[in-house]
């Protein structure tokens, strides 16, 4: 266990580092780029698009899991981390290269770079167990959530200047702009993951032993297995993850479901654009705020407060009608989007078992995403049986109301005790 300033420091800026990939690839130019663009006149382009996150969503669930266990067992969290930064990097790099009509590149390039941010995160994630104790995780958690809404809002907003007016800056044209500003993305990734390269270590295997790259699959394969049908053995860590499933779904779909329905009620695309960037602004001091709250109050408590402004959101967002009520809810989402993950993420890591926090990161990450299915399900089932997406949107709230529910059956004290029996191991307990 490291703990001191530099490390801390190093593992927060890679929150600043990948999140660039989150804001300007996923969220806000390359699904515009794609339709627009690389799809141009493509009949279903945007089934494409969706069969594109589709397909990297499910590589990325199967790989987390696996990589995971075998970077445990092999003490290379950030050897994998840096592998899956590169790969995704250099995947952004190469979107430079995509031309109007080139549909299946745009495709292949964001589901290798998907990869290289959705695996990548679970072995991040799993660095903050040899970062900073069990006490100080909630606030750090939430530094790097922070970290990422600052650096990821920042670099949207050049990019967005450039794509908005790329006269100004000497580029012929919006296309252009578009793919300067993927390459862009690779270079802040890679410049900013530096620091965590650098000063975070973590420990190798304790037995000393090098082993071979086969047997390392055959080890973590058999610990994946473990973790599967043994879970029981972690009844606390278990019922967390069924809240995490159901509240991080209704989380998901608000982001990814946003923007479809501010279309479908008239908000135009420059204030789609200016509300997500409203997010990330809000973001950056809200989630920053909510980690030092979580630490003197507990992480359980603000969860809850972060869940219930969720269900406020989506029952507002019901009778939403004007761009400016859209602001407002976009204000409210940034103040507890980050704080909710943020805590999350450090309420589960208490609960892993020791020297296992890869392969558990990776097997929530490989659940709650197969589970994420889940609620863009029912907003499109509830949206086409009732004829508008108001009442799909109300059906969310279904989610955090399960998973406020099912939050309440956990024992954090308990499932920190079961994660340290497995393995022999006793400390002091932090809640």
């Amino acid at each position: 266990m490291q703990d001191d300033k530099k490390s801390v420091r190093a593992w927060i800026w890679y929150d600043w580092a990948n999140s660039a990939f989150a804001t300007t690839i996923m969220a806000a130019v390359m699904p515009t780029f794609y339709g627009s663009v690389a799809a141009a006149g493509v009949k279903g382009a945007s089934s494409y698009w969706g069969f594109t996150q589709t397909i990297a969503a499910v590589l990325v669930a199967v790989l987390s899991p696996l990589l995971g266990a075998i970077a445990d067992q092999a003490g290379a969290k950030k050897k994998f981390l840096r592998v899956f930064s590169w790969i995704g990097a250099l995947a952004c790099a190469a979107m430079l290269g995509i031309g109007e009509g080139d549909w299946l590149l745009a495709s292949i390039l964001v589901i290798i770079g998907m990869i290289g941010f959705g695996t990548g995160s679970a072995f991040y994630d799993a660095l903050l167990n040899d970062v900073v104790p069990p006490a100080r995780r909630e606030t750090v958690s939430a530094q790097g959530y922070a970290m990422g809404y600052l650096g990821g809002g920042i670099l949207l907003a050049l990019d967005l200047a450039i794509i908005l007016k790329p006269e100004l800056f000497g580029i012929p044209d919006t296309a252009t702009a578009s793919r300067i500003s993927f390459f862009s993305v690779a270079v802040w990734w890679i410049v900013f993951s530096l620091p965590l390269f650098r000063h975070v270590t973590e420990p190798g295997r304790t037995d000393g032993v090098r082993t071979k790259a086969a047997e390392l699959v055959k080890e973590g394969a058999a610990r994946l297995k473990d973790t599967l049908f043994g879970i029981r053995r972690y009844p606390e860590l278990f019922k967390f993850m069924l809240a995490y499933w159901f509240f991080f779904d209704g989380i998901n779909t608000v982001i990814v479901m946003a923007t479809s329905y501010g279309t479908d009620i008239g908000i135009g695309q420059s204030q789609l654009i200016g509300a997500l960037l409203i997010t990330q602004i809000v973001g950056f001091p809200a989630t920053w705020l909510f980690g030092r709250l979580a630490n003197r109050i507990g992480g359980k408590t603000m969860l809850y407060a972060s869940l219930a402004t969720y269900l406020v959101i989506v029952v507002l967002g019901y009778f939403m009608t004007t761009a400016l009520h859209f602001f407002a809810l976009a204000i409210l989402v940034g103040l507890v989007q980050g704080g909710a993950q943020s805590t999350s993420r450090a309420i589960y890591s208490r609960m892993i078992p020791p020297g296992r926090t890869a392969e558990f990161n990776g097997f929530l990450s490989f659940s709650s995403r197969f589970f994420s299915l889940l609620g863009p399900l029912v907003f499109g089932v509830v949206g086409l049986a009732t004829g508008s997406s108001r009442p799909a949107l109300l059906a969310i709230a279904a989610f955090f109301v399960i998973g406020i529910a099912l939050l309440t059956l956990v024992d954090l004290d308990k499932g920190r005790a079961e994660a340290i029996s497995s393995t022999g191991q006793e400390t002091a307990l932090p809640f």
